[in-house]
């Protein structure tokens, strides 16, 4: 059984003190493929880093996470620019638009998702999209670009059935993890109602473990508790669940 973690900040300094213990028991537990996204410039080196120590099962994106739109993001998305020219990467990732933490830099962040899908298009890479309490702005700006090269995935999804048809009709995936174990995480109520086939799992680790490691570190080998979990939604086995959701993942980043 082959496990796709399509989502993991395996870089983290959460991780400094025990990061090749944790990949590996994830890689033990058939957890092999684990895709990391950027945040910005200043983790470049620990990703580049982390690939050489694990070439075989590491799949890096490069991009400029929203929350680090800054007065300098220009300066950013030159160097986002440049890492696809050095390296092999798989996306453009993870952009979005974030309005938790500072609704002051709206524009600024619009300027830069927006840059961002347009480079993914050209470079006929997919997107992975971080939204948090901005979906509205989100699919403002995916409506400006829909086109048949733009794809990708819906990271951390936690929207309603409305918005996951919404999403996934601008051809995005659907990323799950923790919160669909969460007893307050809704969208276990009508996850079922979204087909398998436009599912991938994913963790965010560190961040967002699911239940029982909730308020935790959280690590890839958890996503065992993701699977466990849309087993139960499908009525399907957690290898099947597997096997359906790596699937789609290749379909995503073509690996």
């Amino acid at each position: 059984m082959i496990i796709t973690d399509t989502h993991t900040h395996l870089y983290s300094e959460a991780f400094d003190e025990d990061r090749h213990d944790m990949v590996n028991r994830a890689i033990d537990a058939g957890i092999t493929r684990f895709f990391i996204p950027a945040i910005d410039s200043a983790f470049t080196e620990g990703m580049l880093q982390l690939h050489k120590d694990f070439p075989d099962h590491t799949f890096l994106m490069s991009g400029l996470h929203p929350t680090h739109v800054k007065e300098n993001y220009k300066e950013e998305l030159l160097h986002v620019e440049a890492l696809l020219k050095q390296h092999t990467y798989y996306a453009i990732g993870e952009i979005g638009i974030d309005l938790y933490w500072d609704k002051s830099t709206l524009g600024i962040q619009q300027d830069a998702f927006r840059t961002q899908i347009r480079l993914a298009k050209a470079n006929k890479l997919p997107i992975v999209i971080h939204c948090r309490e901005a979906f509205d702005e989100v699919f403002d700006i995916l409506e400006e670009e829909k086109s048949d090269d733009l794809f990708g995935i819906f990271h951390c999804f936690t929207g309603n059935l409305e918005q996951a048809k919404l999403a996934i009709s601008y051809n995005m995936k659907l990323g799950i993890g923790g919160v669909v174990t969460f007893k307050n995480g809704k969208i276990d109520k009508f996850l079922n109602e979204i087909d398998l086939k436009h599912i991938v799992l994913e963790t965010d680790s560190p961040y967002l473990a699911p239940t029982p490691f909730r308020g935790k570190r959280n690590e890839s080998f958890y996503i065992l508790k993701v699977l466990e979990k849309l087993s139960e939604i499908y009525q399907v086995t957690e290898e099947e669940v597997a096997k359906i959701t790596t699937q789609n993942s290749k379909a995503i980043f073509g690996v």
